[in-house]
């Protein structure tokens, strides 16, 4: 029998490819908030923001404290660096390819203007 695992890099972009799951990110980086707090900008309920904050929590990008009766989320950016760094890869290869684009673009242009006019040429 097969098994498969997903690596945590795979996990980490499960969870940033939902628009909800990076606002709730986003608003985490501003300091902590409840279930109720993360729910209130969309129009979902709790149960389904609750299922958002499971798949965050499983990729290790909030931590979730109850307080009571009260789950209090705060932001784990430590995965993210997983993910920055598998992205700097990239970064590289794509300003590579927009430095050689810019140098043909300016090497064209220059190709293409006009000679300097001469003392006595009429404009």
């Amino acid at each position: 029998m097969v098994e498969l695992q997903t690596s945590p890099l795979d996990t980490v972009f499960h969870a940033l490819a939902d628009s909800t799951r990076r606002r709730m990110l986003s608003d985490l980086g501003g300091g902590e908030r409840t279930v109720s707090q993360l729910a209130e900008p969309f129009a979902i309920s709790l149960a389904a923001a609750s299922k958002h904050i499971k798949v965050l929590e499983h990729a290790g990008l909030l931590r979730r404290e109850i307080r009571g009766r009260t789950h209090v989320c705060r932001l784990d950016p430590g995965p993210l660096a997983s993910a920055h760094q598998w992205l700097g890869v990239y970064e590289h290869f794509w300003t590579e390819r927009l430095d050689v684009l810019e140098r043909l673009l300016r090497e064209e242009d220059a190709g293409k203007s006009p000679p300097p006019a001469e003392e006595g040429d009429e404009a």
